[in-house]
């Protein structure tokens, strides 16, 4: 499917530029693991559960996707090897599998970003015994847990006022970041729970909340766990990402939507504009599955508070199927992300994606026709790497084009970008000149399409920070058979 891609690429580029499809754009998706939602498939063999994560891999490729949410943590339950919690039951623990060693490993080698996806404070369902009898007769938690567990609505929740929450959590954050290849950190759920504002944590506001406002304190809890994380992240590997996803409304926009019961920063606490200005966050990935007004005025706010730092809207692919949006709900978000300049689109899910609910990856196809690359992170780097060396194009028997390259001097840890075109200097800005990004390998090779015409091809080089270097001296390919 990827070399016909390419080959459709090849065929119309003399006569039609994608020069309306950016070349550098964020393009998520989540993948859910917890309850085997989006994989893997219950009661399957490690060699089975590889093989279904790998085509799903191979299929979000071929989409041109660049940046894979997969859920490590769940519930107090990892899908990693950890020290400090349980593996998840909902993956086969054989012969020492670690999924997250894999994803990040399967990702790597199609060219995509692997983001370990934290579920924050919510934790396991709450078991519960009884007291009394008749109409005394009471449900009541079992007292199996610490006391910065919380009961909620018959679910342990971490108390975020407890500095004991944050420890775990960070913890956690700190055992990913330094045993795994990852490209960045994802915070979801990282907030009070619901809309009523009620959690039981009179005693720790009595006890930490010094006076504050119990709102503001709440808010502050959450404030403090992002800045520990944050910090800890990059005193150990500062070119993983940190990123979260708060609720799709940041504050209450009182000309769009004044009576709003359910905003970030109201409702459950989240400041998450404040980590963008306090610089500690990189990313941020809204939940807007929402439409109409509740969408585009929101998106808007959120950039206007994004003080730089990358904003990437959620769109609730799965509502087309609970709540039964059409397609164009979807695909007009789309279009107004990319009219509007905002630097990418996350999908939840992958299984309403890939599943072509409603047409939706049929116009992710036309959507994303080309790879595309990632947003450089320039307040964590701001220096492009050197160009790659010696590139050489040559095409085998079979009628593969082979693309080949040294890497820069002195160079190491860098990802590399593909180019075509038919005029020279090759624009590197045109998502349609782009034939592949984020190869982890000096070479790239595709079938060749023959013919009485030539293009130019050339390589760039990408760091950890999505720094890309200048292109390396261009090199012209005849098509003709009879020039080989």
């Amino acid at each position: 499917m990827r070399s016909l891609r390419l080959l459709f690429i090849l065929l119309i580029l003399p006569i039609f530029s994608f020069s309306q499809i950016p070349a550098t754009e964020v393009r998520a998706v989540w993948l859910t693991t917890n309850w085997g939602l989006d994989w893997p498939a219950k009661g399957t063999s490690v060699s089975a559960q590889k093989a279904q994560l790998r085509r799903i891999l191979d299929q979000l490729q071929d989409a041109n996707f660049n940046v894979v949410l997969f859920q490590a943590r769940a519930q107090g339950y990892t899908f990693y090897k950890s020290r400090i919690e349980p593996l998840s039951p909902y993956f086969n623990h054989n012969n020492n599998f670690d999924p997250l060693a894999f994803a990040v490993e399967e990702c790597h080698k199609r060219g995509m970003e692997c983001h370990a996806w934290v579920i924050a404070y919510p934790m396991d369902k709450v078991k519960f015994t009884y007291t009394g009898k008749g109409r005394r007769r009471k449900k009541i938690p079992v007292k199996d847990k610490p006391n910065y567990y919380k009961s909620v609505n018959d679910q342990w929740y971490l108390d975020p006022g407890m500095p004991e929450t944050r420890n775990l959590i960070v913890s956690i954050v700190k055992e990913i970041t330094k045993n795994y290849d990852v490209d960045g950190i994802h915070f979801d759920y990282i907030r009070y729970p619901s809309n009523t504002r009620k959690f039981p944590d009179e005693d720790t506001y009595r006890r930490y909340g010094k006076g504050m406002n119990i709102y503001d304190w709440r808010r502050e809890n959450i404030n403090l766990l992002v800045t520990e994380a944050y910090d800890a992240v990059k005193s150990i590997k500062k070119w993983v990402q940190v990123s979260s996803a708060p609720l799709g409304r940041y504050k209450v926009l009182y000309d769009v939507a004044p009576n709003d019961g359910w905003t970030a920063y109201e409702t459950v606490f989240q400041d998450a504009g404040y980590w963008m200005k306090s610089g500690k966050h990189d990313l941020m990935f809204p939940m807007m599955y929402h439409r109409g007004h509740y969408f585009y005025p929101f998106l808007k706010d959120w950039v206007a508070n994004s003080n730089g730092r990358i904003v990437v809207p959620g769109l609730g692919v799965f509502q087309m199927d609970e709540q039964g949006w059409p397609l164009k709900d979807i695909t007009d978000q789309m279009k107004y992300i990319r009219d509007q300049k905002v630097q990418g689109a996350a999908y939840f899910r992958t299984g309403n994606v890939l599943g072509n609910l409603k047409g939706i990856l049929d116009s992710i196809y036309v959507y994303y026709p080309t790879p595309a690359k990632l947003p450089p992170l320039t307040w964590l780097h701001n220096a492009s790497p050197g160009s790659p060396l010696n590139l050489q194009v040559s095409r085998d028997r079979e009628g593969y084009l082979h693309i080949k390259w040294d890497a820069p001097a002195a160079g190491r840890d860098y990802t590399y970008n593909v180019y075509v075109s038919a005029t020279e200097p090759v624009d590197t800005d045109n998502g349609g000149n782009i034939l592949a990004t984020g190869l982890r390998t000096n070479s790239y090779a595709f079938r060749a399409r023959e013919g009485e015409f030539g293009y130019y091809y050339t390589v760039t080089a990408s760091d950890r920070y999505h720094n890309e270097s200048v292109v390396t001296l261009p090199a012209f390919f005849s098509h003709s058979l009879n020039e080989q």
